[in-house]
């Protein structure tokens, strides 16, 4: 019997590649350990915070209701002080203190200010930018730092301009006017006494100028940090006119109240907002308050509420 021939096994062939669309692409050579992988081409750099300045810089020039807010605070400062200004020139005496008379536009033009530094914060809630700010840069107490360091040099430069202009105006109209014979020399300064007519002392200028910039933009940093506490724009803003106007008003009210009442009216008025202005100017209410023990005590309630300002900011979510 023949038996039958034995063949050799063949090995299976493998299935042809995929052509044309399905075709893959050769897989990438195994990196070496240690390799540099993948390397972007867009270039990394470590942020710091003169980054998130220059990012609060271009947000808060290139916003519409920064430039019409500081437009119309400049406005409101010195065309009043000029109106003033020339009014207190067209009588025989000095009625107020030669630099006086910037008070008036500048109790209207912090306003302005106030409101511009509650919307420094309290827009970017309303519109949900915050969360695009954040995402940017999730160092939220950074965020806070350069919205605050931006807004307060952008309103004291504002302000401090403004003011000067107007202490020039009232220097040209009002300066050199006979002093009141009702006045009491002990509310003149040497100046004053040694040439025997309204001349304002370096200290004057430095408080109406100065001062009052200092004063008008520590008031915008705290209406900032009020509207970082309570993220809305109205109870923000309605907070601020509180502060700045309601212990001058209540004051009133406690008049003839008996002499317990007007003490703690005194009191109120002595360090209201108002007040502190006007005592930069020399003009204050009760004529022996210090503008800038009152510019001191502002500075540490704005120092307070901005600790509770980053304490919120840092904690809460957006």
């Amino acid at each position: 019997m023949t038996t039958p021939q034995q063949h050799p096994a063949v090995p299976p062939v493998p299935p042809a590649p995929p052509q044309g669309a399905f075709a893959q692409a050769p897989a990438p050579a195994a990196q070496p350990a240690g390799g540099p992988g993948y390397v972007s081409p867009v270039p990394v750099r470590n942020t710091h915070l003169g980054h998130a300045i220059a990012s609060e810089w271009t947000k808060i020039r290139t916003v519409r209701s920064t430039v019409w807010t500081l437009a119309v605070m400049f406005v409101l400062v010195v065309g009043i002080g000029f109106a003033v200004a020339l009014a207190l020139g067209s009588v025989d005496e000095a009625m107020v203190p030669v630099l006086g008379g910037g008070t008036i536009g500048l109790l209207f033009g912090q306003l302005c200010v106030i409101a511009l530094g509650v919307l420094v914060i309290t827009s970017e809630y309303s519109t949900g930018m915050i969360r695009t700010t954040l995402t940017a840069c999730p160092q939220r107490a950074r965020v806070l730092t350069a919205k605050a360091l931006v807004f307060f040099l952008l309103s004291f430069t504002t302000t401090l301009v403004a003011c000067t202009l107007t202490a020039l105006f009232n220097a040209v109209f009002v300066g050199g006017k006979p002093i009141p014979v009702h006045i009491d020399p002990e509310m003149l300064n040497e100046e004053t006494l040694a040439a025997g007519e309204t001349v304002a002392s370096a200290g004057e200028w430095l408080g109406a100028t100065v001062g009052a910039a200092l004063f008008v933009a520590l008031l915008g940093l705290l209406s900032m940090a009020v509207g970082t506490l309570l993220r809305s724009t109205p109870g923000a803003i309605t907070t601020m006119l509180g502060v700045v106007l309601l212990p001058f008003i209540v004051s009133l009210f406690l008049l003839g109240f008996g002499s317990g009442a007007e003490a703690i009216g005194e009191k109120l008025r002595e360090y209201s907002v108002l007040n502190g202005l006007l005592s930069l100017f020399r003009s204050s209410w009760d004529g022996g308050s210090d503008g800038w023990s009152l510019l001191g005590l502002l500075a540490a309630v704005t120092l307070a509420a901005l600790i509770g300002a980053y304490a919120r900011f840092t904690t809460r979510d957006v």
